[in-house]
């Protein structure tokens, strides 16, 4: 038997055994060793899953875990027992054009590690064995896990912006994926402004390399975007945060032909497309996880320029501590989260 944690909604949080899986013969068994909170596990914690399905609520929690391969399919060639992998949580059938392409998360029929398939929450997690992606022996569990939702997303949203050294970036919300793109956009030369309405949360940005800090709810906000700026307003704007205020609050900070792109889960939001898009020719780009291609890419890029993920997380917690770490998670004491297991 092994432990596992479910989120069963109305801010609950279960610990329970479970039979440990038998992986099929294209699948592979991982001893997980270490798996990040993330934001959207907040909407299972509430009871309203952004991954839709009968099974929401009712599987293993923890989609960005990391381990070691601990028994292999009998199909399964390319990775053996004993490898480290960080684990890509979208599941896809495998055979349409967005599995081919490599992103697996925009099948029409996918499974979501954690939502709707159970994920690593837990002591140990059966998945697909392409969805088990190998990292280097010098990369910690805690970075491996760090490396996909966290860091791998943000990574694939700064490309789409072609953010670069010549353009300065306005990161709206200062939780995990926000503090994970301050580490990004940062490392690909841009000029970084962070921007939370929690003094702690900004200082952690600060302390991870941002050069500005700023307040939304500053009266003078937009002052200090052009101030920052030299009256040109930010090249390029990247929202965290899913919050309809944070989003007014990019466009109007946004410079003309400036680009906002959207990673924070949000169900609607109104927007004055005349001023803030029409009148500036800006663009908005949504964005959600990275394709399976890129995760080369990805742990190239932290290799290069020498990224210590380990940085990026607040606090650690044992799964005994599941409840603590949920409720410390949502009264946003800490800006990231991790269970060592």
């Amino acid at each position: 038997m092994m432990k596992g944690v479910l989120l069963p909604g109305n801010k609950k949080v279960v610990i329970d055994e479970f039979p440990i899986p038998v992986p099929k013969d294209d699948e592979v068994l991982v001893k997980i060793k270490s798996s990040a909170i993330c934001r959207s596990d907040l909407s299972l914690y509430y009871g309203n899953a952004v991954v839709q399905g009968d099974k929401a609520g009712k599987v293993i929690t923890g989609h960005e875990p990391a381990g070691i391969i601990a028994k292999v399919g009998r199909n399964v060639k390319h990775i053996k027992e004993g490898d480290k992998v960080a684990i890509y949580l979208a599941l896809g059938c495998g055979h349409c054009k967005y599995c081919y392409q490599g992103t697996l998360h925009l099948c029409n029929n996918w499974e979501c590690l954690g939502f709707t398939v159970d994920g690593g929450n837990a002591e140990y997690c059966v998945v697909p064995s392409r969805n088990a992606l190998k990292v280097p022996d010098n990369m910690s569990y805690n970075e491996a896990a760090f490396s996909t939702d966290k860091f791998g997303t943000l990574y694939s949203a700064a490309k789409k912006l072609n953010v670069s050294g010549s353009g300065t970036i306005g990161v709206f919300g200062m939780g995990p994926m926000g503090v994970s793109g301050v580490v990004v956009c940062k490392n690909m030369g841009a000029q970084v402004v962070a921007v939370d309405i929690d003094k702690d949360r900004r200082e952690f940005a600060k302390s991870l390399g941002a050069d500005h800090v700023l307040n939304p709810s500053d009266k003078d906000f937009i002052d200090q975007v052009m101030s920052i700026t030299n009256d040109n307003g930010f090249d390029y704007a990247m929202d965290c945060s899913g919050n309809p205020q944070a989003h007014n609050a990019a466009l109007d900070s946004l410079s003309k032909f400036g680009s906002l792109i959207m990673i924070g889960e949000s169900n609607n939001s109104t927007i004055n497309p005349s001023d803030q898009l029409i009148r500036k020719q800006t663009s908005i780009i949504g964005s959600w996880y990275f394709d399976i291609n890129e995760y080369d890419e990805i742990l190239d890029f932290i290799n290069i320029k020498n990224i210590d993920l380990n940085t990026l997380i607040s606090k650690k917690f044992s799964l005994d501590q599941a409840e603590q770490a949920f409720i410390e998670f949502d009264q946003r004491k800490i800006s990231t989260a991790i269970f060592e297991i």
